[in-house]
């Protein structure tokens, strides 16, 4: 049994491909881990604040000297830092908008990026410390951007590797519904990205 978390960044609502793609991991995983738990976060409903001085401050500050409104300032992240750790298996769903991701993913990462609890400094430099973790991305996209002249316009599956790498999730693999908006190839993309999930 495994628990899965399910990252929905999509404004695209039930139209969104990232989503489709998203549930289609889901779905294979818990085909493959039978009796695993699945929660689904759509962070677009959580008006997630985008990180300010006194929530970077209150990040930095020991437990126990938290003001009451430095604790409610970093409620989500702490939120936010125990579902990632409780999780088996990270789903994330991340359309690519404008060259890169969601501002609602960027502040979920901003969020779960905090020293001394999910990384942290050892001699030879930062070490992350979200381990253990299988980490899945659906992408979706209008365009082709896995390659050709459009390739070097993706920020989101690069930047995505290297940030969950830096927080020690280094087994990460990214699907894509791709070319979603290209006539000849709008019509497949969504099939030929379910086609190539491959759960571990």
């Amino acid at each position: 049994m495994k628990r899965i978390l399910h990252l929905i960044s999509s404004i695209q609502g039930n139209e969104s491909y990232s989503l489709k793609l998203g549930q289609a991991i889901v779905k294979k995983a818990m085909e493959k881990y039978p009796d695993s738990t699945v929660e689904e976060v759509n962070l677009n409903d959580l008006d997630i604040p985008h990180l300010n001085p006194q929530i970077l401050q209150s990040m930095f500050t020991p437990g126990d000297q938290l003001t009451p409104e430095a604790k409610e300032s970093i409620r989500y992240s702490d939120e936010a830092v125990k579902q990632l750790l409780a999780a088996d298996i990270i789903v994330i769903g991340a359309p690519l908008y404008n060259f890169t991701i969601p501002t609602t993913l960027k502040a979920w990462i901003d969020h779960i990026t905090r020293a001394g609890v999910t990384f942290g400094y050892g001699e030879n430099g930062p070490v992350g410390k979200v381990t253990g973790k299988k980490v899945y991305v659906a992408m979706a996209s209008g365009g082709i951007y896995s390659d050709g002249p459009s390739k070097g316009y993706d920020f989101v599956a690069p930047y995505l590797k290297s940030f969950l790498g830096f927080l020690g999730m280094t087994d990460t693999k990214v699907f894509r519904a791709e070319g979603v908006k290209v006539p000849g190839i709008k019509e497949h993309a969504l099939e030929k990205g379910v086609a190539s999930i491959h759960i571990d």
